[in-house]
């Protein structure tokens, strides 16, 4: 069982897809996530330190919400690994105070970011 976080920290994600199959292979080849399928219709992801699930029980809302902001040590690396798997890059590399980052679509058209450390 995983440790639960600190009281105000981020514990949990839930991405609505259309297909999981297809949401796994994106994750787990850009991201190196690990899996557990608990029936049809939902999946847990771990990245090793967070949890979350991808379901096809609810509708996609693409637009609104906050936005979710991966960490990558390599960030021009990750962001080809982004587009390898055919994800769209809405917002390119772009320095901030304290890093960089970039935002992209996912392949079912959720805006994320990926950010780096200067």
């Amino acid at each position: 069982m995983k440790e639960i976080g600190g009281n105000g920290q981020v514990d949990y994600v839930e991405f609505n897809v259309s297909d999981i199959q297809r949401a796994k292979q994106f994750y787990g080849s850009v991201f190196g996530w690990v899996f557990t399928d608990y029936g049809p219709t939902y999946t847990e992801f771990s990245d090793g330190r967070i949890t979350g699930g991808f379901t096809t029980t609810e509708k996609i809302l693409k637009e609104g919400g906050p936005l979710i902001i991966f960490y990558a040590k390599d960030l021009a690396g990750t962001l080809s690994k982004i587009q390898a798997a055919g994800a769209e890059i809405v917002k390119p590399i772009f320095a901030f105070p304290g890093g960089q980052r970039f935002h992209f679509k996912d392949l079912e058209g959720y805006t994320l970011g990926v950010w780096t450390e200067d």
